[in-house]
């Protein structure tokens, strides 16, 4: 990136900054939606959410049932086709419920777009959102890191999640971690837990990513 690019806008779009959620089925992208809600919330920050299933509503309804957010900054795409294809190959219906949602919200700050789920090979486009993390979790194989996926190496951030569970499932989180971080040459990879006893690790430095690198902010004292 040279300087010009450098001090361009985090977003080439008008209203809210945009931050994709990817991964596989089951690694925890509505969970940790759920997590960071609040903590969005704690910072002032103004929150919207676009959810992805292939022909359901099924995880957009659970966060309006949630009580964590209001109903209707919650939008839903059915993509009727692999997850993939509304993020990266036409993002229209994406980037419609976007713009809507900027249009009813004004002074919105971010709108969170959570992909249905999907395998290694998926990718946000650009026209879509202005900054994406992919989510693993143990229970998938310690293999993960070294399939290289264009998911978790072209990510901003991989999250590895779940990882409490590793001793169950045969896996090293420590060496999970650290291949990870191996195969991508410095940027950001965190281990995260979404529930249970270790419910907690990890999120306060994903906050942080996303007040410091998306909204140009710094995060306050986490609740």
């Amino acid at each position: 990136m040279n300087a010009q690019e450098s001090m361009q806008p985090a977003h080439r779009h008008p209203g809210a900054a945009r931050v994709g959620i990817g991964g596989p089925v089951g690694s925890g992208k509505t969970a940790l939606i759920e997590a960071l809600i609040p903590r969005f919330a704690a910072q002032g920050v103004s929150l919207a959410v676009v959810t992805n299933d292939l022909v359901t509503e099924e995880d957009a309804e659970r966060l309006r049932r949630s009580g964590l957010i209001d109903p209707a900054r919650v939008r839903a795409v059915e993509a009727g086709a692999c997850p993939h294809t509304v993020i990266r190959e036409d993002p229209t219906l994406n980037i419609a419920q976007a713009d809507e949602l900027d249009a009813m919200f004004p002074g919105l700050d971010l709108i969170l777009i959570e992909s249905g789920g999907d395998n290694l090979a998926s990718t946000f486009s650009l026209d879509l959102v202005d900054w994406w993390m992919f989510i693993i979790d143990v229970g998938q194989g310690d293999d993960i890191p070294r399939k290289r996926g264009p998911g978790p190496m072209q990510c901003d951030l991989l999250v590895i999640n779940k990882v409490d569970l590793a001793p169950y499932v045969g896996v090293d989180a420590d060496r999970i971690l650290a291949e990870a971080r191996s195969i991508r040459d410095g940027r950001a990879t965190l281990a995260c837990q979404c529930r249970g006893e270790a419910f907690g690790t990890g999120l306060d430095e994903i906050l942080d990513l996303v007040c410091e690198q998306v909204l140009f902010r710094s995060a306050s004292v986490s609740p």
